[in-house]
């Protein structure tokens, strides 16, 4: 049953968007989108079951030649963190769809392009040979840009193609590293390597940095320099993607106009793509890279916590304040990350706090992205009734009339904040423990982001869900027994999570532990 699970898995969702999209009634293609969806959560939910949570590493492999001339083979797998990536985009994805009934023109092809990303998420959650991967990398890019620039708000235009151009540069720079990479990599009669696993070998074994200097030899740079030169193309993909300040320019507006569904999507998920190619990519490719900038990337990513909760608190549209909040969570990640990368010279237990930081990185990035989608799911229900007012003074004492609604919100809004006892709290918890001792003062000004995110989100609850009512919306309805039952799920999850990580942590924890052990320091 599992020996082409993955390859089933991506094809589902591309064959039902082409389907969809041919389909002439629009109820129709809904029936058929969200079918497809639930199929996929279904299969995910096999793969999940099928999985030996005891081994870090890969499983359910597949692996055929493609085009041996260029050292391409199609090449898939999971461990641990790909399988908790698949899961979350298997959620969010009908999740999005469930809410996107508001959607009234062209239905057929958004719910085909959402299903179009939603392969392509699959693909590059599961694909490890960069040819193909890249393919599923830019074939998100594409469908996204469209649900952005056709559906979004009045400033959709500029801010879809701010989103491409961003995005596009950051590809274009990963796939001259990576061709480099290539030629480097090729002998006489031997293509280059395109394998994301025999790269990372080729790091462990300090191959890679001699073969691009006796096969590239650009401008006379050492192999360290050339090396760095190469990591910083394919560092930009990813930190576009994440985004790490100063590469954020495009998030806030882009998550802004998007239609609630579509940010659900971009932040839920897609912004998980940057912070997956740090961990599959980045860290076992180019380990020495890393290590040696440590300390300016340490601080990009303090920079990207304070500062983007910073400026979360600084605005008044309550999506583009989420928007923020959205890096300021992933920042805690990159935090994880380059942390791993120090030695650890002075720590008691350094391979321990690791893989605890490791495991929190993992589990950040399915917890933020399950409270992520939900509150703009949340942000797509006030639109509705408010008739698209979304800013921080528009409301007021919401809590009075529509209790369930202020209710289920706060929860989720408490579970971003890291409130004990919801998922948010477990993943930033571990991150910091494994953070403190490997890079302290990196540690200590993160905690800065902390108490500024409890700030912005208490302005919040205090602005919108309490105070006086504003009489405007003394009729402002209650959420739908429907409504609450789309919610049900993310809600119970974020209390099961919170209560009981080892759900989780039983089946990353050993690929973290593995990762550690891959380094080289």
């Amino acid at each position: 049953m599992t020996d082409h699970i993955l390859t089933l898995l991506t094809l589902l969702p591309l064959i039902g968007g082409i389907i969809v999209v041919g389909v002439k009634d629009k109820q129709l293609a809904r029936r058929f989108a969200l079918g497809f969806s639930f199929l996929s959560l279904a299969l995910t939910h096999a793969l999940w079951k099928s999985f030996d949570a005891a081994n870090g590493g890969l499983q359910f492999v597949e692996r055929a030649d493609w085009i041996p001339s260029l050292g391409v083979q199609y090449f898939v797998g999971v461990d641990g963190l790909g399988l908790l990536m698949v899961l979350l985009t298997a959620i969010v994805v009908p999740m999005a769809l469930l809410v996107s009934g508001r959607v009234s023109e062209r239905v057929q092809l958004y719910h085909g392009l959402v299903l179009f990303l939603q392969a392509g998420l699959f693909g590059t959650f599961t694909a490890l040979n960069f040819f193909h991967w890249f393919m599923f990398w830019e074939l998100s890019l594409i469908p996204a840009f469209f649900l952005v620039r056709l559906w979004g708000g009045p400033q959709r235009a500029p801010a879809a193609t701010q989103f491409f151009i961003y995005t596009m540069v950051g590809s274009v720079a990963m796939l001259l590293a990576f061709l480099a990479i290539f030629l480097a990599t090729s002998k006489p009669g031997v293509a280059g390597v395109f394998d994301f696993i025999e790269l990372g070998k080729l790091a462990a074994r300090g191959e890679l940095n001699p073969a691009l200097v006796s096969k590239l030899g650009w401008f006379d740079l050492t192999g360290r320099q050339l090396a760095t030169v190469i990591f910083g193309g394919v560092l930009l993909g990813f930190a576009v993607k994440v985004p790490l300040m100063p590469f954020h320019t495009w998030l806030p507006a882009t998550y802004a106009e998007a239609p609630s569904p579509v940010t659900m999507l971009l932040t839920g998920v897609m912004s998980k793509m940057g912070v997956y190619g740090f961990l599959r990519i980045l860290l076992p490719i180019f380990p020495e890279q890393i290590q040696w900038l440590r300390t300016p990337l340490l601080g990009l990513a303090v920079v990207t916590i304070v500062f983007s909760a910073c400026a979360a608190f600084a605005q008044r549209d309550l999506k583009r304040m989420l928007a923020y909040s959205s890096i300021n969570h992933l920042g805690y990640c990159l935090l994880g990350v380059f942390a791993v990368a120090t030695a650890g010279v002075n720590v008691v237990a350094p391979a321990v706090e690791k893989a605890a930081a490791l495991n929190g990185v993992l589990l950040q990035m399915f917890n933020h992205g399950l409270t992520a989608a939900t509150l703009f799911m949340f942000m797509g229900f006030l639109e509705q009734r408010s008739g698209g007012l979304r800013g921080l003074h528009d409301f007021g004492g919401l809590r009075k009339i529509a209790p369930v609604f202020c209710g289920l919100m706060g929860i989720a809004l408490f579970s971003s904040l890291g409130l004990p006892g919801l998922n948010g709290f477990v993943g930033e918890f571990l991150i910091f423990k494994g953070v403190f001792p490997l890079a302290p003062w990196a540690a200590s000004l993160s905690v800065i982001g902390i108490l500024v995110t409890a700030i912005f989100i208490l302005t919040i609850l205090q602005r919108v869900f309490n105070g006086p009512l504003n009489e405007k919306w003394s009729k402002f309805p209650d959420l739908t027994p429907g409504e609450i039952g789309l919610l049900l799920i993310p809600i119970a999850l974020m209390f099961v999570l919170g209560l009981y990580p080892r759900l989780v942590l039983d089946v990353i924890n050993p690929t973290a532990v593995q990762m550690v052990e891959q380094l080289k320091f």
